[in-house]
């Protein structure tokens, strides 16, 4: 039988979401198991979001606002742009899927720190352009230099996820300003912002607050993780009005569903408790971070809602150990682990069962 798929797809790695903790509890007999591994908020949707969800429940036998007037407008207020240079979609990992498709012909390349978001080389294999991944630093971080190094006339994407996934480390305002200036302008920079609302470095800045008024640069931001719906799949990006245009062509029509538009626009209300929640999981990051670094003492600092343990070979084995106890955290065999930031409770659990695998 002939092939009937790309066969440069086949040795493509499948996305590894978390497992599920149902599953898991009720294969070791456990009343419940924790889950680390999503980078999830712990607390629950914010109020009014169950609802707005609950209300728009009422018409799902209607086809969503597909120019997503609602929360466009209500983003714009937030950020204070117009709304010509905001597209939403399906999530912000979607929403890259649209970028390199609306910037890449089969064989243009791709640059991005590595590792980094493995969202990124399926997203950028499915297009059919090319992966340039550049190795982080000892530190875990992006080589800025380096990456500058690797633009080639096929250039057509440079991805700084700022703070990184997995490895929450971070580019400050100096640094970026400066990678920014020497990127040629015929090359689309996107800074991937899923983790924002977890920055308390001064030194880390807001990309679109200091960079949003490059034409090259486009900001990414979701709803998933501080924002508490990760389960409705909702995410925008701002760029200059031109790129907006043409992402908002080439989206999949209705994908930002009547539920996830609702759900965020409720969200974006609760701002307060958002920031509230989200000071809560800073405050168990500088709590588990020092815990953790007696027995991993090269962890980064994080600026994430998850850390990072650069554990080489032992990341599989680490994972298996925690989940014979109850605890699902990501690990990215032959480099390391991520673990999320849960309830004080989880994380102390997540602390004894590292340190009964450490000791």
């Amino acid at each position: 039988m002939s092939q009937l798929t790309r066969t440069d797809l086949e040795a493509l790695p499948s996305y590894v979401p978390g497992r599920n903790p149902a599953d898991l509890a009720r294969d070791l007999g456990l009343p419940e198991a924790i889950k680390l591994a999503s980078n999830e908020v712990p607390y629950g949707p914010l109020p009014g979001v169950t609802e707005a969800v609950a209300l728009a429940a009422t018409q799902v036998h209607r086809y969503p606002d597909m120019a997503v007037q609602g929360l466009r407008h209500a983003l714009a207020e937030r950020l204070g742009v117009p709304v010509e240079r905001i597209a939403t979609g399906c999530g912000s990992v979607a929403l890259l899927e649209h970028l390199v498709k609306a910037t890449c012909l089969p064989g243009a390349e791709v640059v991005y720190s590595w590792r980094s978001f493995e969202a990124y080389p399926i997203v950028v294999a499915g297009a059919g352009a090319t992966s340039v991944q550049v190795p982080n630093t000892a530190g875990h971080g992006h080589d800025l230099d380096a990456m500058l190094a690797a633009i080639t006339p096929a250039t057509r994407l440079v991805l700084v996820c700022n703070p990184n996934n997995p490895t929450g480390t971070t580019v400050d305002r100096a640094a970026l300003g400066r990678f920014l200036d020497r990127v040629p302008q015929d090359v689309l920079v996107v800074l991937d912002e899923a983790y924002l609302e977890f920055i308390t470095d001064p030194e880390v800045c807001d990309g679109l607050v200091e960079f949003g008024d490059h034409p090259n640069v486009v900001v990414l931001r979701t709803f998933s993780k501080a924002w508490g719906l990760a389960g409705l799949r909702a995410g925008y990006l701002v760029a200059s009005a031109p790129v907006a245009e043409t992402v908002r062509k080439i989206v999949t029509p209705f994908s930002t569903n009547a539920l996830a538009q609702s759900a965020a626009v409720a969200a974006l209300a609760a701002d307060g408790e958002m920031r509230r929640r989200a000071a809560a999981v800073v405050a168990e990051r500088d709590r588990v971070v020092p815990a953790l670094r007696k027995f991993v003492p090269d962890a980064p600092d994080s600026q994430a809602n998850f850390v990072w343990l650069p554990i080489g070979e032992a990341a599989v084995p680490f994972a298996r150990h925690c989940e014979s106890h109850g605890v699902i955290v990501r690990p990215f065999a032959g480099d390391g682990v991520r673990a999320s930031f849960g309830t004080t409770e989880q994380n102390d659990r997540f602390i004894e069962v590292a340190t009964a695998f450490f000791d």
